[in-house]
């Protein structure tokens, strides 16, 4: 158990907004990386069950990003990531998830559970005097709140800047500002932004954002305290197996605290590519998150060496655990928004077909045999398999549709991606065999 009076002070700032597309990922990112070049070093968390946004950051900040989410991971979860962040780090930034009130937890109970400050960043491409409007709002629709400042996106330049500062009331501060600039702006597509990996000019699209931020006040913000968590240590459950993780351009949806925890219960992990592999590591039990299969279905449907290789593992009684992208891996086809169809794995019977409307999005529960595990789903592919659910997962949301887990062999298949750290003995207990 952790002695409680070890407390870490380290300066610390939430990155929110009134809604999604505000910003938050570029202005967090160039934040990053401005004091990142500075010298110091900056730790940074997204909230919320994302994969994406956190693959920007950590190109911008040099360090691996880990999500805070008080639902799927508990507040003694977050407690301790932050604790860990706040030994090694001069700065902590979160960037958090839709709009600051958004959700159940939402940023703003987050924030206010951590004692960390808030920066609200507001589009203000298409505003004057509203703009202290929605700034008084952010700041006083719940007292218990601490606001850093307020950061004005996507401005027009200095004139528009005064305009806006005017609008703000005495009690609040714009604390920079970041013109509109295309060569700043990160590259989307259907689940959100692109893959850092793909974007090749990332880097250079990361200092220029840097560089371009204008800080009214360049110093950090206050410290915050934060003291350690009452965690027990995992189990060695898993002591001695060797687990082979599917990582590359197909697959990369991946929670890093998922991989620790993994190593924690004391497995080894070996990372492969069912791209260009043509065969496994030498593994107890695969792991296949997901990703973006339906951009790669040449490469995967004609890799048949690998196909075979999990076959036969899955065929020798060794444990699968698969995850949306990597659960499609394993249907005998899938068909993509352009009508292109690859042949793949067949380990799971039925097919799926990508569709250009949201099919489910939201954090669920599974009751598996081994235990409850939380996490989310978010995907865009339709799914039909004959096979019977070995359980249904239950949404947060009433009236949101639950998904499928399917159980055949040691094989474990679902939409849902699951966050490990709900709940370790169970998640351990799926690669056991």
């Amino acid at each position: 158990m952790s002695d409680m009076s070890a407390l870490r002070l380290c300066p610390a700032m939430l990155v929110s907004a009134p809604a999604s597309g505000a910003g938050k990922t570029t202005i967090t990112a160039a934040l990053a990386r401005h004091h990142r070049n500075q010298g110091l070093r900056v730790r940074v968390f997204k909230t919320g069950p994302d994969f994406l946004d956190p693959m920007i950051l950590e190109r911008a900040s040099g360090n691996p990003v880990y999500q805070l989410d008080a639902w799927m991971g508990g507040e003694e979860h977050c407690r301790q990531l932050l604790y860990e962040a706040a030994g090694e780090a001069d700065l902590i930034l979160i960037e958090g998830v839709m709009g600051l009130f958004d959700g159940a937890p939402s940023s703003a109970d987050l924030a206010i559970q951590f004692g960390i400050p808030v920066l609200a960043v507001i589009d203000a491409s298409a505003m004057a005097q509203t703009f202290g409007a929605v700034a008084h709002g952010l700041a006083t629709y719940r007292n218990d709140l601490r606001m850093a400042g307020i950061f004005a996106n996507r401005i027009s330049g200095q004139r528009h800047f005064e305009m806006l500062e005017e609008s703000l009331n005495s009690e609040l501060r714009i604390l920079g500002w970041l013109a509109r600039d295309s060569e700043i702006s990160l590259p989307e597509r259907h689940l959100g932004l692109m893959q850092a990996v793909e974007i090749a000019d990332l880097d250079k699209r990361l200092d220029h954002a840097a560089a371009a931020l204008i800080l009214t006040d360049g110093a950090l913000p206050a410290p915050v305290e934060f003291r350690p968590a009452r965690i027990a240590p995992c189990k060695q459950s898993l002591s001695g197996m060797r687990i082979a993780c599917a990582r590359d351009a197909a697959f990369s949806f991946l929670y890093r605290a998922n991989l620790d925890l993994l190593r924690a219960c004391g497995a080894e992990l070996q990372f492969f590519s069912p791209l260009t592999d043509q065969q496994l590591p030498p593994a107890d039990a695969v792991y296949l998150p997901g990703g973006y299969p339906e951009l790669h279905l040449a490469a995967l449907e004609n890799n048949h060496a690998m196909q075979d290789a999990i076959r036969a593992h899955h065929a020798a009684g060794k444990p699968i655990v698969a995850e949306c992208g990597g659960m499609l891996y394993l249907l005998e086809s899938l068909s993509g928004i352009q009508g292109q169809r690859g042949k793949l794995t067949g380990l799971l019977p039925g097919k799926a077909f990508i569709q250009t409307r949201l099919a489910n999005l939201g954090k669920h529960s599974a009751a598996l045999p081994e235990g409850e595990l939380r996490g989310h789903t978010f995907h865009y592919s339709q799914m039909e398999c004959p096979l019977t659910p070995l359980v249904w997962s239950e949404p947060t949301r009433a009236g949101q549709r639950g998904e499928p887990v399917y159980r055949l062999g040691r094989l474990t298949a679902s939409y849902m991606h699951f966050y490990f750290p709900s709940n370790p003995q169970a998640a351990a207990a799926l690669f056991l065999p």
